[in-house]
């Protein structure tokens, strides 16, 4: 797995005095996260075993509020525990903080020991499982887009959000330059990151002004996912610690370009590209076809999955790198599924549809889904688009709204079938109170529009 610890490594490491914190984490709907830190002593002797949480852990929103409407857990059932247990194949060192190292939880039911099967991590294991009873592995790749802050979280929220003022003041996509400004925050990520065990590539300005893009390499799905949710955290740990803030909000800004988490993928046999075949249009085996066939397919039906937020969906305008309808192309960035690699072993689809905030297991776990129904079925693709694909009428849309979304996950018989009933009808739940939640709203257009023309 993941982690450069092992469990004897942190027993030496505890007795020279080299550690005496650990993260016990687990991964909540948001993809956040959340535990408890132990004194290591403590961890060794009993905690590596198992701890505890509420179970309300999977049932909550942004804010840790407590929605009504969930079948796994509730008031009148008393919000009782699950069960933290270690996945100490994913023990890393925490370097950007004294003394720390970390370590990854699978959360699971308390009374029967058996995995949450709402909880990110399983479900995404479930799609891998299912992948492999066909023989294959997905390889994955993430790249995380957030906006850099001069000022702090403090100061930024103590402000209402109302003074976001960028690191940088003009468009610094691969600027060398204005990236080196910025080097005080984006060196020790990437360095710290390294020597946690993330496999971090590079990092570079994006297309907006204070924009950052890091590229991790790709890695078995679980693993990219874990990868993804690691660094997410770390640079706002890192961030808060130099008296900066950063965003990974899709679209902090109505003027400005969003930002995204588009989601590379392929299959492999072993050290087999099962992507490959030199004699395949573009050199994309009939494996490759059928499985971008049922990316496409049932793209709306997992845009929830992808875009899981009210604002995940301002991000989807044309001119602005986000796709807005779903089709496929050959290294073209105006659509939703982009042909990478074309021709090479590295041949591989990149999903351009994701958002900053998706949670990472769940975006791979449905994505892995549909391609797998795309093999079963034998889905034929469709010949690639060309040109101007904003200007595609033809062309089918990406969900343009959450409410949109939420209707076509409720409905989807695919993910109710490789997920199962529960889980859907739990994130279908999630998006609804999210949804219900903007709607009590009032926004500042809304009293700048109308406050005295109305």
């Amino acid at each position: 797995m993941s982690g450069n610890l092992s469990f004897e490594d942190v027993k030496a490491a505890a007795k020279s005095g080299d550690i005496d914190t650990v993260l016990v984490c687990c991964v909540d709907m948001q993809g956040r996260l959340m535990g408890k830190r132990f004194h290591v002593q403590n961890f060794i002797d009993s905690s590596h075993e198992e701890t505890h949480c509420c179970n309300y852990m999977l049932a909550t929103d942004l804010e840790m509020a407590t929605p009504d409407g969930y079948a796994t857990t509730s008031w009148q059932a008393g919000y009782g525990d699950y069960v933290m247990k270690p996945d100490l194949s994913t023990i890393r060192r925490v370097p950007w903080l004294e003394g720390t190292c970390m370590v990854l939880c699978d959360l699971l039911n308390h009374k029967t020991h058996e995995p949450v099967p709402q909880s990110p991590r399983q479900i995404l294991k479930v799609q891998r499982e299912r992948l492999k009873a066909l023989g294959y592995e997905a390889m994955m790749a993430t790249e995380l887009e957030f906006f850099l802050f001069e000022q702090s979280f403090r100061d930024l929220a103590k402000s209402g959000y109302r003074e976001l003022t960028p690191i940088s003041a003009y468009n610094e996509d691969y600027h060398i330059l204005q990236t080196t400004k910025e080097e005080s925050i984006m060196r020790p990520v990437r360095n710290h990151l390294f020597a946690a065990g993330i496999p971090i590539e590079n990092s570079k300005g994006e297309a907006e002004t204070g924009q950052e893009e890091l590229n991790i390499r790709y890695a078995e799905a679980l693993d990219c996912a874990d990868h993804h949710t690691i660094a997410k955290h770390a640079v706002k740990e890192i961030a808060w610690a130099h008296g900066r803030s950063v965003t990974f909000l899709p679209k902090w800004n109505a003027n400005k370009v969003g930002s995204s988490s588009h989601v590379h993928m392929s299959l492999w046999q072993g050290k087999t590209a099962a992507f490959q075949d030199p004699d395949g249009d573009h050199g994309m085996s009939e494996l490759m076809r059928q499985f971008m066939a049922g990316l496409i397919e049932y793209a709306a039906d997992y845009t929830c999955f992808l875009a899981p937020y009210v604002n995940s969906y301002k991000r989807f305008m044309k001119g602005t790198f986000a796709p807005t309808r779903i089709v496929w192309s050959v290294d073209n960035r105006t659509a939703g599924f982009r042909l990478c690699g074309e021709n090479s072993k590295g041949v591989r689809v990149e999903c351009r549809i994701g958002g900053s905030d998706m949670n990472p297991y769940l975006a791979q776990a449905a994505l892995i889904a549909a391609g797998i129904k795309g093999i079963e079925d034998k889905l034929e693709l469709a010949p690639p688009t060309g040109g101007d694909i904003y200007q595609n009428e033809a062309a089918r849309h990406i969900p343009s709204t959450l409410r949109a979304a939420t209707d076509t996950l409720r409905g989807s018989t695919m993910l109710r079938e490789a997920m199962g009933d529960d889980v859907v009808d739990h994130y279908v739940r999630c998006a609804e109170w999210e949804q219900d939640e903007f709607d009590k709203a009032v926004t500042d257009w809304e009293i700048a529009r109308g406050f005295e023309r109305a």
